[in-house]
C-alpha cells in the first residue's frame, strides 16, 4: 500500500508533475486549475508504459483539494483502485 512517505511535498507538484509506480500501478500527481482554485489531479494506470504511451481509456483520474488532506484522500483513492488498475 502507498503511504504519505512515498510522496514528495505538494510544493514539488506546484512546479512539475510527480510520477511514480507501485507494484504494477503507475501514477501521476498534477496541479490542475479549476475555475479560481488549484486542485490535485491524480492519474493511475497499469504498467508497463508511461503516461504518454498509455491510451486515455486505460487511465483513471480524480480531483482532490490541493492540500495535505487532499493528498491523503488521493492516496486512499489510489490504494482502493490498486487491484483493479494493475490487472487491467
Amino acid at each position: 500500500m502507498l503511504s504519505r512517505e512515498d510522496f514528495l511535498s505538494l510544493n514539488f507538484v506546484k512546479k512539475e508533475d510527480f510520477t511514480g509506480s507501485h507494484k504494477g500501478m503507475r501514477f501521476m500527481l498534477h496541479q490542475e486549475p479549476v475555475e479560481d482554485e488549484k486542485k490535485l489531479k491524480v492519474y493511475i494506470w497499469g504498467e508497463p508504459f508511461g503516461f504518454e504511451a498509455t491510451p486515455d481509456e486505460e487511465k483513471r483520474s480524480a480531483l482532490f483539494e490541493f492540500s495535505e488532506e487532499g493528498l491523503g484522500e488521493a492516496i486512499d483513492w489510489m490504494n482502493e483502485n490498486y487491484e483493479s488498475i494493475r490487472k487491467a
